[in-house]
């Protein structure tokens, strides 16, 4: 695994500037046996863009040559595009064109009308990528993600292939079939599960419309599903900033309780979700990420997604790692990038 002295070397002194020059061969051990990466200081991007892409105002982090081949990288929940401060500046110094987007209700991502209504289905989020990627006049993309924008990546990856040249997927198939979800879980599965549940009550949108209970509710998630990443408060802090978005609050009680079949979507992403609920296979060349220490890692080791994909495919299990993969384990996950596009 690539070292604190390494990241120095390739990220530069302060904000997120990539150095000249190759980042230099990745260890085996990135692959194979990562440990929990040392806390990012008080790293950040240096430059938010803004473009106009679909319904949106899309906020982005962007590092790397203009014309390399592109890597979209698609946060999940509760977190932001610092999950991949440290990603994109290794991908970067192999020459890729790195987009860092915030997904809809985080950071500078905004809707460009009031009318607009405040959607978290998963097609809504995936069509934003493709958006994003026409406004940006990107054809194909490496689509990389974890949480939201796993099942975000994989949506594209299905419906899309066209716009997809390689996957990573942390935790495999997790596109949503809203019928499955309808049965429950054993007990210890759907304790993981908590927040779900609360934010299908006014308690539960209650506390993430307020900055207190919000900051310790996501803190609390965060120390749950990473139980070995050493993170500091200064590291918390930075992501928390990007749950101060207008419409956070809206956008994941909608998520959640979309899931739960407790919210209807929009009727223009019908035809999508039924596609969707078919279960349609993944025919991109495809690499797939368990973290041991995530409580909703599935058992198997990859064993009961495996058959949604067709094409080249790779699987690992990152030992000692949890949820948020690309921050606890960045140079693995950059590994698994530059691989996933040679499969």
């Amino acid at each position: 695994m690539i070292g604190r002295r390494r990241f120095g070397k390739v990220l530069g002194v302060g904000a997120g500037v990539v150095a000249a020059g190759p980042a230099g061969p990745w260890s085996a051990s990135a692959a194979a046996a990562p440990a929990a990466a040392a806390p990012a200081a008080h790293r950040a991007f240096s430059r938010i863009k803004q473009v106009r892409a679909g319904v949106l105002d899309v906020g982005y982090a962007e590092l790397g040559p203009t014309h390399g081949p592109v890597v979209i990288c698609l946060h999940g929940w509760p977190y932001d595009i610092h999950s991949y401060v440290d990603v994109a500046p290794l991908l970067a110094g192999q020459g890729y064109r790195v987009i860092v987007p915030y997904l809809r209700g985080h950071g500078t991502t905004r809707f460009l009308s009031a009318r607009t209504f405040r959607n978290a289905q998963q097609s809504a989020i995936a069509m934003d990528v493709v958006a994003l990627m026409d406004a940006l006049k990107i054809e194909r993309a490496v689509l990389a993600g974890f949480d939201w924008g796993s099942r975000t990546a994989d949506i594209v990856a299905a419906l899309r292939p066209e716009r997809c040249k390689a996957l990573v997927s942390v935790s495999g198939y997790l596109v949503t079939n809203l019928e499955a979800n309808l049965k429950p879980l054993a007990p210890k599965a759907e304790l993981a599960w908590w927040y779900q549940y609360y934010f299908s009550t006014e308690r539960g949108r209650l506390a993430l419309e307020g900055k207190d209970l919000r900051h310790d509710l996501t803190r609390l998630v965060w120390d749950t599903v990473s139980p070995t990443w050493d993170f500091d408060d200064a590291t918390f802090e930075r992501t928390a900033a990007a749950f101060d978005n207008p419409d956070y609050a809206a956008i994941v009680v909608h998520n959640y309780r979309w899931r739960l079949s407790l919210a209807d979507g929009e009727r223009r992403y019908d035809a999508l979700e039924k596609r969707l609920a078919a279960r349609p296979t993944i025919s991109v060349p495809t690499l797939t990420l368990d973290a041991e220490r995530d409580p909703f890692t599935a058992p198997g080791d990859g064993a009961s997604y495996r058959d949604r994909f067709t094409g080249p495919y790779e699987h690992r299990t990152l030992p000692g790692i949890g949820h948020n993969v690309p921050q606890e384990a960045p140079a693995a996950f950059a590994r698994a990038v530059t691989d996933a596009d040679h499969l």
